[in-house]
């Protein structure tokens, strides 16, 4: 399980849907910070500790990835299959966090090592409910390797 000293990444190009994950996320119990980052380029460069983020102590790796599939730039696809092809990163669990239900994008996140796709609810008590089963499962239940647990 993700300890709660690790961050949560979440790359989320709407401040909106930023803001109402961090919330939801908070009101289910998570005790983890919330690292957001705003575009994959942006993520890509936290991941990487390069750029603004090159030696800087608050790029701590996550203990989980929360990704937006449809960004300007560099999307969600594309940040899901640099970090699945990647040694260091690709234990790092991603889950896809989208309003697409489109079978494709499903398939193709599947495909690329995706380990879950939920679609975003519309409403913010169907979100709460969608957030508070993620908490649940990927924060008390599932057990990752060793080199996830602990925070570099």
């Amino acid at each position: 399980m993700v300890t709660p000293s690790q961050p949560i990444l979440l790359i989320e190009d709407s401040l909106e849907d930023c803001e109402m994950t961090v919330r939801s996320l908070l009101k289910a119990g998570l005790k983890n910070p919330v690292h957001h980052c705003r575009d994959g380029d942006v993520a890509l460069d936290y991941l990487y500790q390069r750029g603004a983020y090159a030696d800087s102590p608050n790029a701590q790796r996550p203990g989980i990835i929360l990704l937006d599939l449809n960004m300007p730039g560099t999307d969600g696809r594309e940040v899901l299959e640099e970090l699945k092809k990647d040694k260091d990163l690709s234990l790092i669990p991603v889950i896809v966090l989208t309003t697409s239900a489109d079978e494709r994008d499903v398939q193709d996140c599947y495909g690329m090592g995706a380990n879950s796709y939920i679609q975003k609810p519309l409403d913010f008590e169907g979100f709460m409910k969608a957030m508070t089963k993620l908490n649940e499962y990927w924060f008390e239940v599932v057990i990752l390797p060793k080199q996830l647990e602990v925070v570099t």
